[in-house]
Protein backbone atom coordinates (compact mmCIF):
# COMPACT_ATOMS: atom_id res chain seq x y z
CA UNK A 1 0.00 0.00 0.00
CA UNK A 2 1.09 3.53 -1.13
CA UNK A 3 0.85 6.64 1.00
CA UNK A 4 0.48 9.54 -0.73
CA UNK A 5 0.98 12.72 1.59
CA UNK A 6 0.45 16.16 0.88
CA UNK A 7 3.00 18.93 0.27
CA UNK A 8 3.30 20.38 4.08
CA UNK A 9 2.75 24.08 2.79
CA UNK A 10 -0.49 23.43 0.88
CA UNK A 11 -3.96 24.54 2.04
CA UNK A 12 -5.31 20.44 1.52
CA UNK A 13 -2.82 19.60 4.33
CA UNK A 14 -2.83 22.51 6.85
CA UNK A 15 -7.04 22.12 6.47
CA UNK A 16 -6.22 18.06 7.40
CA UNK A 17 -3.62 18.71 10.24
CA UNK A 18 -6.29 21.11 11.92
CA UNK A 19 -9.32 18.79 11.29
CA UNK A 20 -7.28 15.77 12.51
CA UNK A 21 -6.29 18.13 15.57
CA UNK A 22 -9.68 18.00 16.04
CA UNK A 23 -11.01 14.66 16.10
CA UNK A 24 -7.53 12.96 17.38
CA UNK A 25 -8.11 15.50 21.16
CA UNK A 26 -8.56 13.25 24.23
CA UNK A 27 -11.61 15.16 25.00
CA UNK A 28 -13.12 15.39 21.66
CA UNK A 29 -13.13 11.33 21.22
CA UNK A 30 -14.24 10.96 24.77
CA UNK A 31 -17.26 13.53 24.42
CA UNK A 32 -18.28 11.90 20.56
CA UNK A 33 -18.11 8.07 22.48
CA UNK A 34 -20.57 9.61 25.11
CA UNK A 35 -22.57 11.44 22.94
CA UNK A 36 -23.11 8.05 20.36
CA UNK A 37 -26.19 6.98 22.54
CA UNK A 38 -28.04 10.12 22.04
CA UNK A 39 -27.82 13.07 23.29
CA UNK A 40 -26.57 14.64 27.03
CA UNK A 41 -26.78 17.57 28.75
CA UNK A 42 -24.20 19.65 29.61
CA UNK A 43 -23.67 18.77 33.64
CA UNK A 44 -24.07 15.25 32.16
CA UNK A 45 -21.26 14.97 29.57
CA UNK A 46 -19.26 16.78 32.68
CA UNK A 47 -20.24 14.23 35.07
CA UNK A 48 -19.25 11.51 32.52
CA UNK A 49 -15.72 12.84 31.14
CA UNK A 50 -13.88 12.73 34.18
CA UNK A 51 -11.37 15.55 35.09
CA UNK A 52 -12.55 18.23 32.32
CA UNK A 53 -13.06 22.03 33.69
CA UNK A 54 -16.43 23.65 32.60
CA UNK A 55 -13.98 26.15 30.05
CA UNK A 56 -12.57 22.84 28.69
CA UNK A 57 -15.81 21.12 28.04
CA UNK A 58 -17.38 24.00 26.52
CA UNK A 59 -14.28 25.27 24.33
CA UNK A 60 -14.75 21.61 22.90
CA UNK A 61 -18.29 21.29 22.77
CA UNK A 62 -18.22 25.02 20.41
CA UNK A 63 -15.10 23.00 18.37
CA UNK A 64 -17.52 19.97 17.83
CA UNK A 65 -20.59 22.55 17.00
CA UNK A 66 -18.27 24.95 14.92
CA UNK A 67 -17.25 21.85 13.06
CA UNK A 68 -20.56 20.40 12.04
CA UNK A 69 -20.00 17.11 14.51
CA UNK A 70 -22.19 18.59 17.06
CA UNK A 71 -26.00 20.23 17.71
CA UNK A 72 -26.78 22.16 20.45
CA UNK A 73 -30.48 22.67 21.26
CA UNK A 74 -32.02 24.82 23.43
CA UNK A 75 -35.36 24.20 25.12
CA UNK A 76 -37.56 27.01 26.09
CA UNK A 77 -37.92 25.96 29.89
CA UNK A 78 -37.39 27.61 32.95
CA UNK A 79 -34.20 26.93 34.03
CA UNK A 80 -33.70 26.22 30.41
CA UNK A 81 -32.60 23.40 29.01
CA UNK A 82 -29.65 22.52 26.88
CA UNK A 83 -28.84 19.33 24.81
CA UNK A 84 -25.87 18.32 22.82
CA UNK A 85 -26.35 15.72 20.27
CA UNK A 86 -24.55 14.11 17.04
CA UNK A 87 -25.04 15.45 13.30
CA UNK A 88 -25.21 12.61 10.78
CA UNK A 89 -21.12 13.62 9.90
CA UNK A 90 -20.80 13.58 14.03
CA UNK A 91 -22.44 9.93 14.08
CA UNK A 92 -19.57 8.63 11.15
CA UNK A 93 -16.78 10.31 13.47
CA UNK A 94 -18.51 8.15 16.43
CA UNK A 95 -18.23 4.90 13.92
CA UNK A 96 -14.65 5.34 13.48
CA UNK A 97 -13.82 6.02 17.24
CA UNK A 98 -16.34 3.51 18.81
CA UNK A 99 -13.75 0.50 17.89
CA UNK A 100 -10.74 2.42 18.98
CA UNK A 101 -12.65 2.91 22.54
CA UNK A 102 -13.67 -0.93 22.77
CA UNK A 103 -9.94 -1.77 22.06
CA UNK A 104 -8.79 0.43 24.86
CA UNK A 105 -11.36 -0.88 27.25
CA UNK A 106 -10.59 -4.57 26.50
CA UNK A 107 -6.42 -3.91 26.77
CA UNK A 108 -6.70 -1.38 29.54
CA UNK A 109 -5.31 -3.94 31.97
CA UNK A 110 -2.32 -5.16 30.04
CA UNK A 111 -1.51 -1.61 29.37
CA UNK A 112 -1.18 -0.90 33.01
CA UNK A 113 1.04 -3.91 34.03
CA UNK A 114 3.06 -2.98 31.35
CA UNK A 115 3.53 0.43 32.17
CA UNK A 116 4.23 -0.86 35.40
CA UNK A 117 6.44 -3.30 34.41
CA UNK A 118 8.38 -0.58 32.61
CA UNK A 119 8.70 2.00 35.24
CA UNK A 120 10.08 -0.17 37.46
CA UNK A 121 13.57 -1.05 35.13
Amino acid sequence: MTVHLLNPASEDCRNLSSILARVGDKWTVLIVVLLGDGPKRFNEIRRMVGGISQRMLTFTLRGLERDGLVTRTVFPTSPQRVEYELTKLGGSLWEAVEPLSLWARAHVGEILTSREEFDGR
